[in-house]
């Protein structure tokens, strides 16, 4: 009764229209009453939610994510990508999937990645006779890797959400083989539509303006390198690098590119604030929230839950990515991983599946719901920016989803995936 009493609570707030995190609050304090425990008790769950160092990653890598977003990288990088793969049939479209993992590598964000490389390509692409549909869904299908590549902060909150007994570090180096698996898998399906539709076959690029726009492109580049090198190479934590990241990307942009003014930098911070405090608010009422549910003993109760439905690991995660792709299309990203990580987290480690492996599954489901409506965040973003209907962007994303679907499948059956770098660099 005291789990439908919370979670009930919760819902019915959501249906209600509070947004998620006031929902995730109040909800805390009618558990709490209804438990009978001191509200001086949820009170300093929720300021020890955010009181932690990890934290500061957050704001951090945002923040980069931000100064790179707005001050011209994202240009560069699609411009490195076209001197890349540009010169091949269909080249725009493996141009725009390149450029969303070079950026989504170095922002973390698919909001950011889908609003830089869309604003540059998808009118790129419609005016070199590709459907703006297509690249619209190219573009969007494209942006989720950039949650699971370093240095992706929905990887930091999966680490809060576990109570930090899952490495920062770790999360960041297992995302590397299921992001490129991602990339890799959108652009053979991008190359088949070349293929099959006869799209133009871009020009190569000459000698001395490709070189240009590579040494143009590796200061930006030079994100990912330090970002990595430094954590693998034990110079800073991973909390530490998002602070790197900031400093690197405000000399870049402000001292080499030299394309953002300073009159524009008060607002971005202000952006970046507001954005930032609607996640902070989250974090902190999503940590008393999952402390009621421990004291309710919810977790262990849907561990039995499972155990009694099947005791086969691989049905149990079928199960899970059921849940999770379902969920994932009504509610957005971070909330989910905060409520449901202390949920799903002790069902699945009961079955043998390593936490780091989790983290990658749940973050390539929720990736999928971001895309996905009616609740998809950047599927609204990328159909905002292509100037296409939401209808007509997630018909053109339809082969998209089956070979979104067919990555989750290889990520949750095949650990190695996920578990076979880190278990080599770390």
């Amino acid at each position: 009764m005291d789990a439908a009493i919370l979670l009930g609570s919760f819902i019915a707030l959501i249906l209600l229209r509070v947004p998620v995190a006031y929902a995730l609050g109040l909800a805390t304090l009618i558990g709490a009453w209804y438990i009978d425990i001191p509200l001086h008790a949820v009170m300093i769950q929720i300021a020890g939610g955010v009181n932690k160092f990890s934290l500061l990653a957050i704001p951090f890598f945002v923040l980069a994510g931000a100064i790179m977003a707005e001050g011209g990288m994202a240009r560069r990088l699609v411009a490195f990508a076209g001197v890349l793969v540009g010169f091949v049939r269909g080249g725009l479209s493996l141009v725009n999937i390149t450029a969303s993992t070079f950026f989504g590598a170095i922002s973390g964000s698919s909001l950011a990645d889908t609003a830089s490389v869309g604003s540059v390509l998808i009118p790129e692409m419609e005016k070199k006779g590709y459907p703006r549909e297509f690249s619209t869904a190219v573009t969007v299908s494209g942006s989720v890797q950039a949650l699971l590549t370093p240095p992706s902060h929905n990887s930091v909150i999966y680490s809060l959400a576990a109570g930090g007994t899952v490495s920062i570090a770790a999360l960041f180096v297992a995302g590397i083989g299921p992001g490129l698996l991602l990339s890799f898998t959108m652009a053979a399906l991008c190359l088949w539509f070349a293929k099959k539709r006869n799209y133009p076959k871009g020009e190569v690029i000459p000698l001395r303006q490709a070189l240009k726009i590579c040494v143009e492109a590796l200061w930006g580049l030079m994100t990912m390198v330090i970002i990595l090198g430094g954590i693998l190479s034990g110079v800073f934590t991973a909390t530490e690098s998002a602070a790197v990241a900031v400093v690197w990307a405000f000399f870049v942009t402000m001292f080499i590119y030299r394309d953002y003014k300073w009159s524009e930098l008060p607002k971005m911070l202000h952006r970046t604030v507001r954005t930032l405090s609607i996640v902070m608010i989250l974090i902190a009422f999503a940590a008393s929230f999952g402390y009621i549910m421990t004291l309710m003993q919810i977790p262990s109760k849907i561990t039995t839950a499972f155990l009694t439905f099947s005791d086969n690991r691989y049905v149990i995660l079928m199960c899970v990515n059921f849940m999770l792709l379902v969920l994932g299309t009504l509610m957005d990203m971070a909330p989910l991983i905060l409520i449901l990580t202390p949920i799903l987290l002790p069902v699945v480690t009961s079955f043998g599946v390593d936490p780091v492996h989790f983290g990658m599954i749940m973050l390539v489901n929720l990736g999928i719901g971001l895309i996905t409506p009616p609740v998809g965040a950047v599927l609204f973003v990328g159909a905002a920016i292509g100037k296409v209907t939401i209808e007509n962007t997630v018909k053109a994303l339809l082969p998209f989803y089956i070979a979104l679907f067919a990555v989750l499948m290889a990520v949750t059956y095949i650990p190695a995936i996920s578990l076979w770098l880190p278990s080599v660099v770390l």
